[in-house]
Order: C-alpha cells, then sequence, then structure tokens
C-alpha cells in the first residue's frame, strides 16, 4: 500500500510539472495501475 500511495504522488507531482499527456506521466500512470491491479488481486476474493 505504501508503494501505491508513493507512486500516485509521484504521479500528482510528474502532471503538475509536465501536463497529462507527457510520456512520463504516462508511463508513471501505467506503473500505478500494475500496481493497484496486482493490489486488487490479492485483496479482491475471487
Amino acid at each position: 500500500m505504501e508503494l501505491i500511495e508513493k507512486k500516485r504522488s509521484e504521479l500528482i507531482d510528474i502532471v503538475a510539472k509536465y501536463g497529462m499527456s507527457s510520456s512520463k506521466t504516462l508511463k508513471l500512470s501505467q506503473e500505478l495501475d500494475t500496481l493497484l491491479n496486482k493490489y486488487n488481486h490479492i485483496i479482491v476474493p475471487k
């Protein structure tokens, strides 16, 4: 969970600095998506 919060904070900073369509923003967003998907697979029962 800490890693997700850290990545989310990084994403907010990058968006503020480079904008929504920056390649840096997109890369970080994809990394956050991956972390959230992994978390959901662990937490949400199937």
